[in-house]
């Protein structure tokens, strides 16, 4: 099989660039901090309930036109800031979000240099995000969510209806005051929105923080809403 990588929504394939996979296995590291308190053996472990970034780095080859493909390949992947999605053929069923670290340099060989040879590097969030969890669950009446994972997840959640309302998952809960036909609430970013509008006034949430703990949570809505849709963003390290 030939490996390839995507890019925000572009392969490397296309550009006639192949990676190998070696770098795809590794696994970020833990965020904690340690301190020694006087009098008591070894340390205290302050532990913050999440990862590091990490760096990805994916061997990549061309085996013919490699000027021409490696210079148009690079100035699409140059083009983008910020976080993107990267795919690769290794493990396809889940995906990250990378930054593309745009310094490369490549080792050319064969006829007129036609072949050649680079590490592609990227800045990636811990997450490999499963695209299983992309796909939204819908409930009209009370249900059940079943996050399989070992990690609590934060979802997108739409809620459609009027006026007021309680959305529920597991021990967490949502308080919006008014909905006007929809409401977007991002629960990474505790952010609410109905497109460009901005609804944070109408929400609260009873934590800091709203997730799909691992196992199985309960599903509930009162109030004048109609129906609810869950996108789990279910991920694993």
């Amino acid at each position: 099989m030939m490996h390839f990588l995507s890019f925000a929504g572009q392969s490397s394939l296309d550009y006639g660039i192949r990676i190998s996979g070696e770098g795809t296995y590794n696994r970020p590291e833990r965020k904690f901090s340690t301190h020694e308190i006087a009098g008591r053996n070894g340390e205290l472990i302050i532990d913050e309930d999440s990862f590091k970034n990490i760096e990805i780095t994916y061997p990549a080859f061309v085996i013919d036109d490699m000027p021409e493909r490696v210079r148009n390949f690079m100035n699409y992947m140059a083009s983008f800031k910020g976080y993107q999605r990267l795919e690769n053929t290794y493990e396809p069923d889940t995906y990250r979000l990378a930054q593309f670290k745009s310094g490369v340099d490549i080792t050319s060989s064969g006829y007129m240099n036609r072949e050649g040879k680079f590490n592609l590097k990227f800045n990636c969030k811990p997450q490999r995000f499963l695209k299983s969890g992309e796909i939204a669950l819908e409930f009209t009446s009370a249900g059940n969510v079943w996050n399989r994972t070992n990690f609590a997840a934060q979802p997108f959640i739409r809620v459609y209806g009027t006026g007021a309302g309680t959305v529920g998952i597991g021990d967490y809960l949502i308080t919006i005051s008014a909905i006007n036909e929809y409401v977007d609430i991002d629960c990474e970013l505790m952010d609410a929105y109905k497109g460009l509008v901005n609804c944070n006034k109408d929400v609260s949430f009873n934590a800091d923080s709203f997730k799909i703990p691992a196992g199985v949570s309960g599903v509930n809505f009162t109030g004048n809403i109609t129906k609810v849709e869950v996108t789990p963003r279910y991920f694993i390290i």
